[in-house]
């Protein structure tokens, strides 16, 4: 899919505080994407970095005068205000939120917060006791109820030496929140669709230090949140133990056992759809020993299994909350497509993606996989799971086109 920020045009208004100098990192990385960036240093925002800084970084001027006599010639608060696709605020402080909401124009970036009619976006950052205060938090609803859209700060250290809330979101963040907005304002038919993924493997308990598990490295799970994500989904993924970082703007829901994951599964729905990638275990013991087992002279230890709920077969088979597309994973070491289609009929799912995991793919790169569905077999040829990914994510999005 084509970048969406690419060829966009972003008003970003600098305020004061130290994260400001996130920003410098946040433009380069828009600009990497495509993004054509105009900047408005406000006079706090320049004890923190430098005009020069970003005019380097934007290759545009920095407005920061609201009484230039050059800019404001030809009205230059207003053209800043009408000539971009999205205004983004950050570092948003207190004092300007506060301005914001109650219409107060004293500066050049305040001005043309008020005289636009373009989208606006707002990263708060302030120290904890300032955000949890009842007058920045009334300020907060009324620019929500204006539609202005909010970053929500970070937890963490901050840099008054106090923990808390109020911490400027990561610039990741912050650019999944502006590929979010780009995304909720196109036709794309994933836009808004609610799209739960399984992912990674189950780990389930023998005794407190030892458990079951498989090779599954959660990379395809995590690959295809991501990518539908980047369609404009509301993707929620609730994954077993992995060592991945969360794809950006996704719902991440951690769970060890089958059975948690079952339970988050269904906590979740209703969905638009469901796609079952987790390696989730077929047994669990019985009765884990609340005990370390110890290992003894004598007798080996026994472990009585019993089976996992069928989480792809429940989501299927849910006559009040069976989501439009279900589809689940297949991984076969023999048989591929024979197992992957007796599979599809026991599970009442949509499709199966079956993948042949004889060579090195739990835990690797590429993955070589079969559609299978009730009209037919498509199989692919190996490449990277990031593609394998992109075509599911296609399959899915043309399917939703066609159900309009």
């Amino acid at each position: 899919m084509a970048d969406i920020l690419k060829n966009k045009k972003i008003l970003l208004i600098i305020g004061g505080g130290i994260a400001a100098y996130k920003c410098l990192d946040l433009i380069r990385r828009l600009k990497d994407r495509g993004v054509e960036i105009k900047a408005i240093l406000t006079r706090g925002g320049e004890q923190f970095v430098t005009p020069l800084s970003i005019s380097s970084l934007t290759e545009n001027k920095v407005y920061q005068e609201l009484f230039s006599l050059t800019d404001e010639a030809e009205m230059g608060h207003i053209r800043l205000s009408r000539e971009n696709d999205l205004i983004l605020v950050a570092p948003a402080t207190a004092d300007l939120m506060a301005k914001m909401a109650t219409g107060i124009a004293d500066n050049l970036a305040t001005t043309t917060l008020l005289a636009t009619n373009k989208p606006v976006m707002v990263a708060p950052t302030m120290n904890s006791e300032m955000w949890g205060n009842p007058a920045t938090q009334n300020n907060l609803n009324v620019l929500k109820n204006r539609d202005v859209a909010i970053i929500p700060p970070a937890d963490g250290n901050l840099a008054c030496g106090e923990v808390g809330t109020g911490r400027l979101a990561e610039v990741d963040d912050i650019i999944s929140h502006i590929e979010a907005f780009f995304l909720s304002i196109t036709n794309n038919p994933l836009n808004g669709k609610k799209i739960i993924v399984t992912a990674g493997p189950t780990h389930e308990t023998i005794d407190p230090v030892r458990y079951i598990a498989n090779r599954s490295s959660g990379k395809q799970g995590y690959a295809i949140a991501e990518s539908l994500r980047m369609k404009g989904a509301d993707v929620i993924l609730v994954s077993g133990p992995t060592n991945l970082k969360t794809p950006n703007g996704v719902d991440r829901r951690n769970v060890i056992s089958a059975q948690e994951m079952m339970e988050e599964t269904k906590r979740t729905l209703p969905a638009d759809a469901v796609i079952c990638v987790a390696a989730v275990a077929d047994w669990r013991v019985k009765e884990p020993k609340t005990q370390k087992i110890k290992k003894q002279n004598s007798a080996i230890p026994r472990l009585e299994f019993t089976e996992n709920p069928d989480i792809l077969k429940t989501v299927s088979t849910d006559k009040k909350r069976r989501p439009s597309l279900v589809i689940g994973f297949a991984a076969e070491t023999e048989n591929v497509t024979e197992y992957a289609k007796d599979k599809l009929a026991r599970k009442g799912c949509d499709w199966i993606i079956a993948n042949d995991i004889s060579g090195d793919v739990m835990g690797g790169d590429e993955n070589k996989v079969y559609l299978i569905t009730n009209t037919g077999i498509e199989s692919w040829p190996s490449m990277s799971k990031s593609r394998v990914a992109d075509n599911i994510a296609q399959k899915i999005e043309a399917y939703f086109k066609e159900h309009q």
